[in-house]
């Protein structure tokens, strides 16, 4: 499984409150969480995010638990997420609902073009190759069928 786009950096411990504010999950319209994300870091953030690729230094998703913060990334056309590390609950929220998210130590300038390879276990800036963590075979499965309830529907 393999993505691209300009990459938006954002820095180390980003919590689930810093992606989607508690005050936007009154309401279950995915598109408001998509459309506030990262309000509270960068008020123009959420523009920048659609074919964008994340990239966060470590503890990437720290906090709570809310799935809210991943649906709302995803909504917004995030392709991936690359970090040093993540919070567990975060990590596995995002392969849940089918968001690649890459642990890799790679350097970060906005708009930078980030590449990467779930199955070769590699991301790109600008032409230069890292190594990422690999995923399981379940994990990269479950991201191909776009998250957990489509890959178990699929294998019916």
């Amino acid at each position: 499984m393999q993505g691209a786009g300009p990459a938006v950096c954002i820095g180390s411990d980003i919590d689930t409150d810093l992606i989607i504010a508690g005050r936007y999950l009154r309401t279950k319209d995915r598109s408001v969480w998509a459309e506030h994300a990262f309000e509270d870091l960068d008020p123009a953030l959420a523009g920048r995010l659609s074919g964008a690729v994340i990239v966060a230094g470590r503890n990437m998703g720290c906090g709570s638990s809310r799935e809210q913060a991943v649906i709302a990334l995803r909504e917004a056309g995030v392709v991936g997420i690359v970090a040093e590390s993540f919070a567990r609950i975060f990590f596995r929220n995002a392969i849940n609902v089918g968001l690649p998210v890459i642990e890799a130590t790679v350097p970060c300038t906005d708009g930078a073009h980030v590449a990467f390879d779930l199955d070769a276990g590699w991301v790109e800036v600008d032409g230069k190759r890292y190594p990422a963590r690999p995923l399981s075979e379940r994990m990269v499965a479950i991201l191909r069928a776009g998250g957990l309830v489509p890959y178990w529907r699929s294998r019916r």
